[in-house]
């Protein structure tokens, strides 16, 4: 163990009694992680191998259906693009050397490759954490938006992307320069920020990154997906036929990222508290491998929540194995061609409603940003008036 090493080594240098009864607290503290039976370690290697292998294909697939399909290369889905990015790094660069490590009971790769495995996990854990939160960002910015948004317009898309891998390194970086620090933790398997040292040092760290690397993001997720989705409830009042179902829709997108968000990373978080905060010994080993298995689980959720429920990757999917052109009325380019047009403006609290296109109409996903998400709105419909909603609020 690093914190060992390193303690005793400084022990024998200054030949300090203090010195020597620290690193026996700090033993007898870290003991209680390592006692994951051999059965316990085939069954996280188990965990581990199919959440690397799916999270591989599940993200890799996303990449090449973005590549091949240029009706998938909107602003918004560059967003989606980065999250599978990440994702994919940490099955390339972090599930593998666990997997390896869960197979023989112990870490494989020594002390350099802890701290290797505990930064890169971290950072692009956050990167994915980050990009979840610009994602609800700008479906929030585009529906409450004056105006259409621009499907040709990436520079606030790319400032985001490049925000988020940015966040992510100035909060993982610190432990690299003395900020606390990276090691084992669990059964000594796998390796992230230290959470059983009690020193201000340390604890001051684990505040700020779980303040600003979980509560922030999913407190901006909650915010944008709410508003929202009062504005999809708010426009219901005008357009009853067409607009319940769209919120039935958003809400249950909503509630499924919410829940899935909630289900890989609150249990991570509090276990990490409990370890800083709690008596010696209180995180059993079982107890702290399921969290972190629920963190590293979010790899190959990520694709099914906001890739393959999305009918436009849906319909992309299809056609890359039929060998076949996706349908048009998945592109988010799609445009109205209004044969009578009929605008009719009104003013409803600080929402203005206007009444459009008598005739054949493709609603774009832009228009209403709510649908490119995991749910998007279906082919042309003929002869549809449809409502646009701009928030002014």
């Amino acid at each position: 163990m690093i914190a060992s090493n390193l303690s005793a080594i400084s022990c024998r240098r200054a030949n300090s009694a203090l010195c020597l009864s620290a690193v026996e607290e700090h033993l007898e503290a870290s003991s209680s992680y390592r006692n994951l039976s051999p059965t316990g370690h085939l069954l996280v290697a188990v965990t581990l191998g199919f959440i690397g292998t799916f999270g591989f294909l599940n993200n890799l697939l996303v990449l090449v259906l973005f590549c091949r399909y240029k009706i998938l290369r909107s602003p918004i889905n560059f967003l989606l693009v980065n999250i599978c990015l990440s994702d994919l790094l940490v099955c390339v660069l972090g599930t593998p050397f666990s997997f390896a490590a869960s197979t023989q009971g112990r870490w494989l790769i020594g002390d350099t490759g802890c701290v290797w495995y505990g930064f890169a996990n971290s950072f692009l854990g956050i990167v994915s954490l980050i990009s979840l939160a610009v994602l609800s960002y700008e479906r929030y910015c585009t529906m409450m938006g004056s105006t259409e948004a621009d499907a040709t317009n990436y520079r606030k898309v790319a400032g985001g992307v490049v925000m988020s891998w940015v966040y992510s390194l100035i909060w993982t970086l610190p432990p690299l320069f003395g900020w606390s620090r990276y090691g084992p933790e669990g059964p000594g398997t796998t390796c992230s920020v230290d959470w059983t040292t009690k020193t201000a040092n340390n604890i001051s760290y684990i505040i700020c990154l779980f303040i600003f690397c979980l509560i922030v993001p999913f407190l901006v997720i909650v915010f944008c997906y709410g508003k929202l989705l009062h504005a999809i409830k708010q426009v219901s009042g005008v357009n009853t036929s067409m607009s319940r179902k769209r919120e039935h829709r958003v809400l249950l997108m909503v509630t499924t990222m919410v829940i899935f968000y909630l289900l890989c990373w609150l249990p991570y978080g509090i276990m990490a508290l409990l370890a800083t905060f709690g008596a010696p010994g209180l995180v059993t080993a079982e107890a702290s491998i399921v969290p972190s298995i629920l963190a590293k689980s979010s790899t190959f959720i990520n694709p099914i929540i906001y890739i393959f429920m999305n009918k436009q990757f849906y319909r992309c999917f299809r056609a890359l194995f039929n060998c076949d052109k996706p349908q048009r009325g998945s592109s988010l380019k799609s445009s109205s061609k209004v044969t009578k047009p009929v605008r009719l403006g009104r003013r409803t609290d600080n929402f203005t409603f206007v009444v459009a296109s008598l005739g054949p109409t493709v609603l774009p996903n832009q228009a209403n940003p709510a649908e490119d998400g995991p749910l998007s709105t279906d082919n042309a419909k003929p002869a549809v008036v449809s409502l646009v909603a701009h928030y002014n609020g």
